[in-house]
C-alpha cells in the first residue's frame, strides 16, 4: 500500500464509524491514557528511508512464505482483535472468510464473539490467541476447544496482566444481548474468572505447549532480554507488540523495538511485529528490520464494519499487491532478498 492507501484506510475508518453502534468505534480505536504510544505507531515506521538496489531482475516478485509450517500468500496476518460482532453481525466468521480468500492467516482472539467452531468452519489457516486466566481450568478448556477446532498455533499475550484505563471507552459495550459468548467476554460483563492472571511467568509457555501440542508464540515483547527469556522457555516465535497502544502508554514504538528483539533472537525463531503498519512500505521496512511477518489489527475492523467479508479480502489482497510493488521498486524479488542493507543509516540489527 502507498500513502494513498493509508488515506484509504482512514476513509474506511470513517465509513466504519458511520455504521458502527455508539461506543464501538471508540472501543476499537482507543489507546491507553493520553494515547501517546497510539499516536506514535504509524509515524514511527515512516522515519526510515530505503537504499533501493538497481539492475536486479524484478520481473516476477514472490511475496509468499512458509510460517511455522503454513504457506501464506504474503507476510501479512490479522492480529487478534476482540468483539467483531460489534462491527458486523457475522463477526469473526466474516473476518475469517475474507482472510481465507485472500490467502492470509487469522489470529483468533480469545475475546471473540462467535464460537470457535463456527469460525474454524470457514477459516483458512488460523492461530488462537490466549490469555492465561485466573481460572486455569477455563484457560485449559479454551485451548482444548481451539485445538479440537483446528488451530495451528497458540499466541500467548503477555503484556496485559491488567487492563489499562482507556478514557475513550464507554461501558457498557454494544454487544449483542442475546449472544451468551459475547456477554461472557465483554468488558462490562466479564467475571473475575475471565480476568488475566497477573502472576504468570515464563513457565506458562511450556505449559501451554504441553497442553496443546502446538507451537506457542509470545505476543507483547518489546525488550531483547525478554525475547531471549521467551525463546529459552520454549517459545516458537516472538511477536513485537505494544498492544496497539492499549496497555502501557509511553511504551516504545514497535518500529524502534523490533531491531533489538530481532538481533537478540537471531534465526532461532521467527519474529513478527504489529502496531501502526498501514502500507506496503511499512511492511517492507518491518521485514528489513528483522520481522518475518507483520500483523494488522484496526484496519481489519474498519474493513469488516464498512464492507464485511469482501472488504477484508480486498484489504489483504491490497496489502499483498502494495508489498509486491514496494519490493520491486527496492530491487528485491523475494522475501529472502530483504535485509537490513535496504535501509539507510546505521545497521538495523
Amino acid at each position: 500500500m502507498s500513502g494513498e492507501d493509508s488515506l484509504r484506510i482512514r476513509e474506511a475508518e470513517e465509513a466504519a464509524r458511520a455504521v458502527l453502534p455508539p461506543g464501538a468505534h471508540d472501543f476499537y480505536a482507543a489507546g491507553a491514557d493520553e494515547e501517546l504510544t497510539l499516536g506514535e505507531a504509524e509515524r514511527s515506521w515512516r522515519t526510515r528511508r530505503f537504499l533501493p538496489r538497481v539492475l536486479r531482475d524484478v520481473s516476477h516478485v514472490d511475496t509468499s512464505l512458509d510460517l511455522l509450517g503454513t504457506r501464506l500468500s504474503a507476510p501479512v496476518l490479522a492480529a487478534p482483535t476482540a468483539f467483531h460482532t460489534m462491527a458486523h453481525p457475522d463477526g469473526e466468521v466474516a473476518t475469517a472468510s475474507g482472510l481465507a480468500r485472500a490467502g492470509s492467516l487469522l489470529v483468533l482472539s480469545s475475546r471473540a464473539t462467535r464460537p470457535v467452531e463456527e469460525v474454524a468452519a470457514v477459516a483458512g489457516p488460523w492461530w488462537y490467541q490466549v490469555y492465561v486466566l485466573r481460572d486455569r481450568e477455563l484457560t485449559a478448556r479454551q485451548v482444548e476447544r481451539a485445538v479440537a477446532a483446528g488451530a495451528r498455533a497458540l499466541v500467548l499475550t503477555v503484556d496485559a496482566p491488567y487492563v489499562a484505563h482507556k478514557p475513550r471507552v464507554r461501558i457498557p459495550l454494544p454487544l449483542p444481548a442475546a449472544d451468551p459468548l459475547a456477554r461472557a467476554v465483554g468488558v462490562d460483563t466479564r467475571t473475575r474468572d475471565w480476568e488475566q492472571d497477573p502472576s504468570i511467568g515464563p513457565d506458562a509457555i511450556g505449559r501451554l505447549a504441553g497442553l496443546s501440542g502446538l507451537p506457542v508464540l509470545v505476543k507483547g515483547v518489546l525488550r531483547a532480554d525478554d525475547a531471549k527469556m521467551c525463546v529459552d522457555a520454549g517459545a516458537a516465535g516472538v511477536i513485537v507488540s505494544n498492544h496497539g497502544g492499549r496497555q502501557l502508554d509511553r511504551a516504545v514504538s514497535t518500529a524502534s523495538a523490533l531491531p533489538h528483539v530481532a538481533r537478540a533472537v537471531g534465526d532461532t525463531v521467527p519474529v513478527l511485529v504489529d502496531g501502526g503498519i498501514r502500507t506496503g512500505a511499512d511492511i517492507l521496512t518491518a521485514l528489513a528490520l528483522g520481522a518475518r511477518a507483520v500483523l494488522v489489527g484496526r484496519p481489519v475492523l474498519w474493513a469488516l464494519a464498512a464492507g464485511g467479508s469482501d472488504a477484508v479480502r480486498e484489504l489483504f489482497t491490497a496489502y499483498r499487491g502494495r508489498l509486491s510493488e514496494a519490493m520491486a521498486l527496492a530491487g528485491v524479488a523475494s522475501l529472502g532478498d530483504i535485509g537490513p542493507d535496504l535501509l539507510a543509516g546505521p545497521p538495523a540489527y
